[in-house]
């Protein structure tokens, strides 16, 4: 039965019956033939089936629910006996957004020194992204916004607050001041995250509130472009100032100046799977950034 279910997960996240069965290690027609079977169980058709895979059906769209459910807590049944003969060790999957990333090192350098035989992955994701992965039980955990769009049914553990920074030349016309507001910002040429990232619908909100539109000349959804281009001397971005100091962009005479009327911040933290019994990893993971939190008050 687990099995099974694992095949749906799969077959939710490739969308494609050919690759799924590739990712289950499987043949494709073994997996089809699976798919049949647990459908045969629950005595409901659960995929919309033509020459190739087009959806779910209602009851297969509540199936994966429950999919996502028990395989879930079935993993974190063997993980929990695991760690009662080993210890804690395993692979734990983190998806942080962009803004996010130099932060995820204060969280996964002390786990790792407390956890030594846990390795970790770190992958850069749009907060929608992120959340479907967790949904799906591609990752484990994510880091990102609490308090700015729906999270549906999540645990959620606060970390620090994201303020917002006009990024720019030292020497620029803008060097100079203490602070700046929306509306003087939206008037400037700048690079931007585009516009499927959350952060970017926060900035263009914060225009919004403030009166003002900014047409950004740049867009790319890889912070590290926008570093580039802010690089120069010749273009503008807004981010967390400690974002901007992570990129090394304060060594490159570039200054971050605080954005007001209204100066706006956001809640970044972890957020993880609602279970009555958390896997002991992500029980871990979760006393570590609680430990945490206390630190980062008033860093970004």
């Amino acid at each position: 039965m687990i099995d099974k279910l694992e095949y749906l997960l799969a077959l939710a996240r490739e969308k494609h019956f050919g690759r799924a069965a590739q990712a289950c290690g499987i043949s494709q027609p073994a997996f089809s033939s699976a798919i049949r079977q647990l459908e045969d169980m629950v005595g409901a058709p659960l995929v919309d089936r033509g020459s190739r895979f087009i959806g779910f059906t209602a009851e297969g769209e509540r199936a994966l629910d429950w999919a996502r459910r028990i395989v879930g807590d079935a993993r974190a049944m063997r993980a929990d006996l695991d760690t009662m003969k080993k210890g804690l060790t395993g692979h734990l999957r983190i998806a942080v957004i962009p803004t996010a990333l130099p932060m995820v090192s204060k969280l996964t350098t002390g786990f790792t020194e407390r956890w030594p035989e846990v390795s970790l992955t770190v992958s850069s994701r749009n907060s929608a992204e992120a959340l479907r992965l967790l949904d799906n039980l591609e990752v484990d955990a994510c880091l990102t916004y609490l308090d700015n769009e729906p999270l549906g049914r999540v645990a959620t553990t606060p970390l620090y607050r994201e303020r917002y920074h006009l990024v720019t030349a030292a020497d620029g016309p803008f060097g100079g001041r203490i602070t700046i507001p929306w509306r003087e910002v939206a008037e400037i040429p700048l690079c931007l995250l585009t516009p499927d990232m959350q952060n970017r619908r926060i900035i263009d909100h914060a225009f919004a509130t403030a009166g003002a539109r900014a047409e950004a000349r740049l867009e790319s959804n890889s912070i590290m472009v926008l570093a580039a281009h802010v690089r120069t001397g010749r273009w503008s971005s807004v981010m967390p100032r400690i974002l901007a100091e992570a990129l090394g962009l304060s060594s490159a005479g570039i200054v971050a100046i605080p954005i007001v009327e209204p100066a706006i911040s956001h809640t970044i933290g972890l957020v993880t799977r609602t279970r009555d019994l958390e896997p002991p990893l992500i029980r871990a993971l979760i006393a570590d950034a609680r430990r945490l939190a206390p630190t980062l008050t008033d860093i970004a």
